[in-house]
């Protein structure tokens, strides 16, 4: 599937472009994310990612396979698994940053997140992707003030919080579950009834 999503960074476009070559300064700011080595144009992390009761542990790679100063714009490639088999995801993520930040990406999942469909996971991903520019915000934000964010940000990169998925979708979810949930206790309902019947 192919999402698209859009940002601004209130620092200089140079500072922005710099920051987003950086694994081990942009990583951190991904929900759930932690880098665990770069080496090159190629780096390695977990994902940490929370579906309802279930935790996944997602481990990969990602490369930079394109990048363009001039016009200031990359292509990565990302790939993980869930360490206990519930699934995989892939990504081939081109970004293009100018006045503000465009982020494209063909994403292909697998496993119990891609029962969210498309459209749940579209509005997941940007809201996952305005917490991914608020950190980016913060870590770019100069003088006295950035300093002591930026190590507030990195007491809290020791052991990041999994990214919820029902829990960041919040309402949408409910809006599509409920009439899911009405029939299967209208279902439930009337085999009761036939139960007491007999």
């Amino acid at each position: 599937m192919k999402l698209e999503h859009r940002f601004t960074v209130p620092a200089p476009l140079d500072q922005v472009w710099e920051a987003l070559l950086d694994p081990e300064r942009v990583a951190p700011c991904m929900p759930g994310a932690t880098l665990s080595g770069v080496d090159g144009k190629t780096f390695s992390g977990t994902v940490k990612v929370k579906l309802g009761p279930v935790n996944l542990l997602y481990r990969g790679t990602g490369e930079f396979v394109d990048i363009d100063p001039v016009a200031h714009s990359l292509v990565l490639r990302a790939s993980g698994k869930d360490t206990r088999g519930n699934g995989t995801a892939r990504a081939t993520v081109t970004v293009h940053v100018d006045e503000e930040v465009r982020v494209e990406t063909d994403l292909s999942i697998t496993g119990r997140p891609a029962q969210l469909g498309r459209g749940l996971i579209a509005e997941v991903g940007g809201k996952i992707v305005a917490q991914f520019a608020e950190s980016l915000a913060t870590e770019l934000e100069p003088g006295e003030a950035g300093d002591v964010q930026q190590q507030h940000l990195r007491v809290v990169r020791d052991e990041p919080e999994p990214i919820d998925l029902i829990g960041t979708a919040g309402v949408p979810v409910l809006k599509r579950l409920l009439p899911v949930l009405a029939v299967a206790l209208v279902v439930i309902v009337f085999v009761l009834r036939r139960r007491r019947n007999r």
